[in-house]
């Protein structure tokens, strides 16, 4: 049977290295945990923009040009 690796990453939050197998993965402690959760709540982290499929959007161009042919 294969044994898991465990991927080495650093915390968003204070850069220390943490493993996947880690039990705050992908944070290093519940500190950071809870620091991150707070930036989300305040609004400091924000989706810029809609997050639109390429395939979408060349169905809908060509159906605006399909309507305005005679």
């Amino acid at each position: 049977m294969p044994r898991k690796r465990a991927v080495k990453l650093k915390c968003p939050i204070c850069k220390k290295p943490v493993k996947s197998t880690d039990a705050e993965f992908p944070f290093c402690s519940e500190r950071c945990r809870t620091i991150d959760l707070g930036k989300w709540a305040s609004g400091e982290y924000v989706v810029s923009s809609p997050v639109t499929d390429a395939e979408e959007g060349i169905r809908e161009s060509t159906l605006e040009d399909r309507e305005g042919e005679p």
